[in-house]
């Protein structure tokens, strides 16, 4: 069996998480986590990167920074994972999702303009499969209504626009460091801080309301309880099977391209005879291989073509159920305009197989079926 994803591992995770354990600092900002938070820096241009729990714990605390409020709107995609709206829900905020783009799958940035109300406080685009949003409209019109943009880059890690790094294009941005990413602590994240004047109130959020993170680095004698916050620090361990990935990264990332590029070059067959549509990358896009799907006619084709993959060895699964169709949706938040395209193109998307470590053997084997469904359907 092919199976759908499987965790990146390197060989050294455990030789790091020993280390940690000798080193009697197995709880958070061990020095496997500031080696990881400095990697992530150096590789993004951020300010300030912080290893969180998840990458809903660095949403939540970008929702606390960006200072939204109860009552406050926050507009994003329908077409998105649930912690991308839970958020902000938690603060009070009511969402207002707007459609997606057919070929990106991201939020159509046309579309944001108009959602925009007094209450209107933040804007939220996700970078899905690791493809940018339009962020240079996005970011203007944030300007122009003084809003606060927060990238959710969940799946963006390596990924560029106009050649800067996803999650640096705006006030907050997310990383996801889950098992089903590129790289992988388990269950882990991290936010990256644009503006300097943010880091302190970052710091304190992240360590429980306090200043400990200052008291640690020796700039006062005591800490104490300052502001609201909660533990979104990893343990050291989780950051130690990072690091192992991190080291590698652009191996890993180079491997996942290649893995992409010969899906995308089997399928193009598929493609030139209308069966299939693949995705699209936009020029000024540079993307990090997080995904490879395929959308076909419809929701009926698409499972039966999953239930054939499956017959086959191969483990194929569709992705989110917009979030205004569910019942926590048409609780918190409203859909904005028509939803042209964020169900239907919901409903014709199908990921396939795509890890590290994925032989390109099995690649072939997969396009050879999915060319003989088509053959016979």
């Amino acid at each position: 069996m092919i199976s759908f994803n499987i965790p990146p591992h390197i060989g050294k995770e455990l030789d790091y998480i020993k280390e940690a354990i000798s080193a009697h600092k197995i709880s958070g900002d061990g020095q496997f986590s500031k080696m990881c938070s400095k990697w992530l820096e150096e590789k993004t241009g951020a300010s300030k990167a912080l290893l969180t729990t998840s990458c809903t714990h660095a949403l939540e605390m970008a929702a606390i920074l960006a200072g939204v409020q109860p009552g406050d709107e926050v507009i994003m995609p329908s077409y998105t994972f649930v912690s991308t709206a839970d958020a902000f829900v938690l603060r009070g905020a009511k969402i207002v999702f707007v459609d997606i783009r057919p070929d990106t799958m991201n939020i159509d940035e046309n579309l944001i303009e108009d959602a925009i109300t007094e209450k209107t406080r933040v804007i939220v685009p996700v970078h899905y499969a690791g493809v940018a949003c339009e962020m240079d409209k996005i970011n203007a019109i944030a300007k122009k209504h003084q809003l606060k943009v927060v990238e959710d880059a969940a799946q963006g890690i390596m990924s560029t626009y106009k050649g800067q790094a996803l999650g640096t294009l705006s006030d907050y941005g997310c990383y996801s460091f889950h098992e089903t990413k590129n790289y992988s602590m388990g269950e882990g994240g991290a936010i990256l801080i644009k503006n300097e004047k943010d880091i302190e109130r970052a710091e304190i959020i992240r360590e429980k309301g306090t200043n400990r993170s200052k008291f640690f680095r020796g700039q006062i004698d005591k800490y104490t309880w300052v502001d609201y916050g909660s533990s979104y620090l990893p343990s050291d361990m989780n950051a130690a099977y990072l690091w192992a990935q991190l080291e590698k990264a652009d191996e890993i990332n180079t491997q996942r391209l290649n893995t992409w590029n010969l899906y995308s070059e089997g399928l193009q067959n598929l493609v030139d005879s209308g069966k299939i549509e693949l995705p699209y990358i936009p020029k000024e896009c540079v993307h990090n291989a997080h995904m490879f799907y395929v959308k076909i006619k419809d929701l009926e084709e698409r499972t039966k073509l999953i239930d054939y993959l499956k017959e086959s060895g191969i483990l194929t699964v569709f992705h989110y159920i917009p979030l205004h169709t569910s019942p926590a949706g048409k609780r918190f938040g409203r859909f904005n305009g028509k939803d042209e395209y964020t169900t239907k193109e919901s409903e014709r998307l199908l990921r396939l197989p795509m890890y590290y470590g994925l032989d390109n053997h099995e690649v072939e084997y997969i396009i050879e079926k999915i060319e003989k469904f088509f053959i016979h359907n």
